[in-house]
This record gives structure tokens, C-alpha cells and sequence, in this order.
């Protein structure tokens, strides 16, 4: 599905609101040299890990662009396909029950025109989701054989933030990945916003809320932002008093354009620079060459993922068996991250974007190794001697924005004065 990359409100799509792919399933491969073209040379390597974080499927907009053509959004668009169904629980951290959501309650306060609130998860996103979930399963049980063909809470974890598009959209990934096929029910983990690290948390990180609200305000005076922005809010109509920007714009047409509903004929014209803006903004937001930045938007995941790696290694893994950590995500988590590997290329994460992490050890020597993909496609990250990087060079790497607990919760209550 084309959806092209999408948004982080004004703040980020969670985390803003908490302020708050399309590669064909080619056939079963049973010629090696098919499956070494498809996914690389693996015969000296053995898979041990795979870690996915993926974006949530489409959904209805974070808000409507003012004083233009109202779309309907209808809650025909929220029907649920049957075969995206699964049993699953949603629950805290320890197992508990699942923690009070006030960015969802944000979302439910507010109707869009038609009757849907905005942020839910449509049809055609559970489809995505399911789609990703089935090209796993191609990959991960079909080929290579690494995963139970049915869902086993001992392999496979489950972690989302705690937003319902983000949790649908885990449900239907994992439908898709195992078929419905279900030993246990499905338990989705998740956590109290306060404490939530799977999206740049300004609620939470006091440094991070003054670092970003300041770029945030810089971005929307850029010159060449600024001068198309008022181009095209003339064009479109749009009171001068109304607070618009690119990522609302992008975030409203993206969604129209990925669910057939019409726009104003205008912005097919002004396409390419509404994507193009949006991803500048977003830029300036995170600023990639700002080490303290990245640091507070992504560092404790880059930490989490990498502590992961490396307790598989060690064997000191409480979960011996676990195979796949699955983090249902935000755009606002892909980009960023996506930025600190080095390999973002200029353009929003679609709808059900995935980054993955798959650790293997070389056969012989035992050394382990990390590939990084993105949207199904390998990538060499800066620093790394190769597509299957050493992870003690891919530790070297992330290093430089990787936190831990104590040292995020030191740095985020640091004041700019600090």
C-alpha cells in the first residue's frame, strides 16, 4: 500500500499528541541461490534474534486542515476484517492491567466529520498490518524456518504503545505473521504515558519538551517553509488566523489519499512540496546533528535494542527462548532512529514502515553479527565494515546516542541553562 511516509503531529503523531512495503511476497524459495539473491549470502551465519519496529497501519487524520472540502470519515472505514482477529490482552510492563491512556482520551474528545474520532486505525490499516505479519511469516517461518508457525508467548514478545492504532495494529501484524494460529492468547505489553520510551517523550523529559518546542517554533520560520506555507494556505483558502503547517497538511491529504476520499485539487499541484516541507520541518525538529537531541528522542530504545543483543549473546536472557521482540511504533519513533543509524532517506515512513534488527552468529568463529533493514531492504550503516555488522561495531555505532535509564533520567531534567 502507498501511502508514502507520515506524520508526527505538532509534536509528533503520539508524541506530539502525548505533548503532546510495498515489496511483492515473491513465491516459497527453494533454490538457495534465489533465496542468497532475496535476502543475502546466511549460509555462515545462524539467526538468533529478530527485533521489528513498525508504524501503525492508515488511519483518519490527526486533525482536519481548516476551512477546506470536509471529508467524511465514516465508521464504514473502521470495519474489522475477520481474519485480523486474534485473542489478545492488553497489559502493563509487569502483566498488570492495561494503564490509563490520556493520548487516546485526546483523541476521543474530538469527532471528525462523518463521526470517527481522529487517529483510529482503519480497514485498509488493519490490512497493511496484516500484510506485513504475512511477509514475516514468509521470511521468518516459511524460509528460513526460525518461528513456531503458531503463535508461542515464549518466542515472541509483543510491546506497544499504549494508543489503540498502535495495539490493533500489533493484533493484525501478529494475525498475519502466524495466521490466527494461536496456542495462547496474545498478550500486548504497554505502559503508563509518563514512563512511555517508544516515541519521543516530551510529557515526561523536561530538556527534551524545551529543546524541541524551540525548533519547533525556528521551523515554521525558515524562509523557504515559511514562504510556501503562506503560498499555499492563500491557495487553499485558508484564513491567515488559522494555525496550519506542512505536517498537518501532509497528515490530512496522505490520509485522503490512502482511503479515496477527495482533496482539494490544489494540493495535487503542491504535492511533492507539502512532502518535501513536512520532512524539512521534521528535520529541523530532531536535528540529526545534535548528539542530545536524537539522544532524548530515541536513545532509550537504541539502548533497549541493543541491551537485547547482547543478553541473547551472553545467555543471561530471562527469556531464553524469545526469538522476536515486536514494538508497535509512531513515525515519530521510525524517523528519528531511522537518523540515527545514518540511513534516513528524506522521506516520511509509510503506514506500516519497519525498521529490523536481526542479530546472528557466524557458524564458525561464533561472533555475532547485526543486519539492519528498512522497508524489507538491507542496509549498511555508516561505521559498519558491512551489511552483517559486527555488534560490538554496531554497539560502537549506537553508542554515541544510546542511553540508559539513569542516564536519560539524568539528561531530561536538566534545564536548557544546564
Amino acid at each position: 500500500m502507498r501511502s508514502h511516509w507520515i506524520r508526527v503531529g505538532v509534536f509528533g503523531s503520539a508524541a506530539l499528541g502525548s505533548m503532546l512495503w510495498s515489496e511483492k511476497t515473491a513465491p516459497v524459495q527453494t533454490d538457495s541461490a534465489k533465496f542468497s539473491e532475496k535476502y543475502g549470502d546466511q549460509s555462515q551465519y545462524e539467526l538468533k534474534l529478530v527485533q521489528i519496529l513498525f508504524r501503525h497501519g492508515a488511519r483518519t487524520p490527526l486533525k482536519s486542515i481548516p476551512d477546506i472540502m470536509e471529508a467524511q470519515w465514516v465508521p464504514n472505514l473502521l470495519k474489522v476484517p475477520a481474519h485480523t482477529e486474534v485473542n489478545y490482552v492488553v497489559t502493563d510492563l509487569s502483566g498488570g492491567p492495561r494503564p490509563p491512556a490520556p493520548v487516546e482520551d485526546s483523541y476521543r474528545a474530538s469527532t471528525l466529520t462523518g463521526g470517527t474520532h481522529p487517529g483510529q486505525l482503519t480497514t485498509v490499516g488493519m490490512q497493511q498490518l496484516y500484510d506485513l505479519g504475512n511477509r514475516l511469516r514468509k521470511r521468518y517461518i516459511e524460509d528460513v524456518r526460525f518461528l513456531t508457525p503458531e503463535f508461542n508467548p515464549t518466542e515472541v514478545y509483543v510491546r506497544s504503545t499504549n494508543i489503540v492504532r498502535t495495539i490493533e495494529s500489533a493484533k493484525c501484524l501478529v494475525a498475519g505473521l502466524f495466521h490466527q494460529k494461536q496456542g495462547d492468547i496474545v498478550p500486548i505489553v504497554t505502559t503508563e504515558a509518563e514512563s512511555e520510551v517508544l516515541y519521543p517523550n516530551y510529557h515526561s523529559c523536561r530538556l527534551l519538551k524545551f529543546l524541541s518546542g524551540h525548533r519547533w517554533a525556528e521551523s515554521l520560520q525558515l524562509p523557504d517553509i515559511d514562504r510556501d506555507l503562506k503560498k499555499l494556505q492563500g491557495m487553499l483558502g485558508i484564513a491567515a488566523h488559522q494555525r496550519v503547517d506542512f505536517i498537518l497538511i501532509r497528515d490530512d491529504m496522505v490520509a485522503r489519499e490512502t482511503h479515496g476520499l477527495p482533496c482539494p485539487p490544489v494540493l495535487s499541484t503542491w504535492r511533492t512540496t507539502v512532502e518535501q516541507r513536512a520532512v524539512d520541518m521534521m528535520c529541523h525538529i530532531y536535528d540529526p546533528s545534535q548528539r542530545q537531541n536524537l539522544q532524548l528522542c530515541v536513545g532509550r530504545v537504541l539502548n533497549i535494542l541493543v541491551g537485547n543483543m547482547e543478553d541473547k549473546v551472553k545467555g543471561v536472557s530471562s527469556e531464553t527462548n524469545r526469538k522476536l521482540n515486536l514494538y508497535s511504533v509512531h513515525d515519530t519513533t521510525l524517523m528519528p532512529c531511522l537518523m540515527a543509524l545514518g540511513i534516513f532517506d528524506m522521506k516520511w515512513p509509510p503506514y506500516a514502515a519497519e525498521i529490523t534488527l536481526e542479530l546472528h552468529q557466524h557458524r564458525d568463529t561464533k561472533e555475532p553479527f547485526v543486519k539492519v533493514s528498512y522497508i524489507g531492504q538491507d542496509k549498511l550503516i555508516p561505521g559498519c565494515s558491512g551489511i552483517y555488522c559486527p555488534l560490538k561495531e554496531f554497539k560502537e555505532v549506537m553508542s554515541t546516542y544510546s542511553l540508559t535509564a539513569e542516564n536519560y533520567r539524568s539528561l531530561c531534567n536538566q534545564t536548557h541553562e544546564d
